[in-house]
């Protein structure tokens, strides 16, 4: 989502409307694929009439509307309208974990929840009805580092001995479960493919922009690279499918790849 679908610094998805307009009307489903939070994403799908599943927390649980399989889901449960179906271990358990951490790294982090609304619109650019949902996580600790790289590489390390995986978005490291938006793809790829009995799976692209879309570009069919004004493209290891790497930033980049695919398919 950030920096992909929605501006890196503005948050507009104005430029990606007419692709996703298309994809609407072509029966194509979006699915929101995000290190934000499900709080922060039933306001977006609101906003912007996306009505398929998504999934939240870098891969931590995938939720699917009421009505969107025929079945219930393996292994998910009922949560407000929408099967959930959960990869990783509650938040309090990296609570913990980020508490250790604070005795042998004073003063080089702050996490999500030692943040106040404001301090949380300060570093994420967010109003703050946004930053109030942005806090409601529920399966992992955003933690915002502000030691040197060297300190940097020592405490992923260290939060990894824990037991965390240690994500890199594009502001924030974020501690969680052994979980990845690749994994939440394949599953939801491998339970539409069972639903649906498909005689062989749908084909996924997948679009992002940063450390923590890696696995994901390498799951699907085909990855795409959108340009960051912040940082690199992230070093994507393909071993199948296709890697492309969009030419502008954000949603324009995102609206300028699908629209060149959708155009060229055959």
């Amino acid at each position: 989502m950030d920096g992909t679908l929605l501006d890196h610094h503005t948050y507009s998805i104005e430029p990606a409307r007419p692709m996703l307009a298309y994809l609407k009307h072509e029966q194509v489903p979006v699915i929101p694929t995000t290190s934000k939070t499900c709080a922060e994403l039933l306001a977006l799908r609101e906003h912007y009439q996306l009505d398929g599943p998504f999934i939240v927390e870098n891969g931590a649980a995938i939720y699917i509307p009421h009505g969107f399989f025929p079945h219930k889901p393996a292994g998910a449960v009922w949560s407000d309208g929408y099967w959930c179906k959960s990869l990783s271990s509650p938040r309090l358990h990296w609570l913990k974990i980020v508490d250790r951490l604070k005795k042998d790294f004073p003063n080089s982090f702050i996490g999500f929840n030692d943040m106040s609304v404001s301090e949380i619109c300060e570093a994420t650019g967010l109003p703050p009805a946004d930053a109030e949902l942005a806090a409601q996580r529920q399966y992992g600790e955003p933690v915002m580092f502000t030691g040197d790289s060297e300190q940097k590489s020592r405490f992923i390390q260290a939060a990894q001995h824990r037991g965390a995986t240690v994500l890199e978005g594009g502001r924030f490291l974020h501690l969680c479960g052994d979980v990845n938006k690749g994994i939440a793809l394949k599953w939801l790829t491998d339970t539409y493919t069972q639903q649906f009995a498909l005689a062989q799976a749908p084909t996924t692209i997948a679009l992002g922009d940063s450390g923590n879309d890696i696995a994901m570009l390498e799951q699907a069919d085909i990855g795409i690279r959108i340009l960051s004004p912040t940082r690199q493209p992230p070093v994507v290891n393909k071993t199948s499918g296709l890697l492309l790497t969009s030419s502008r930033y954000g949603p324009e980049g995102w609206n300028e790849m699908l629209d060149d695919y959708f155009k060229n398919m055959p």
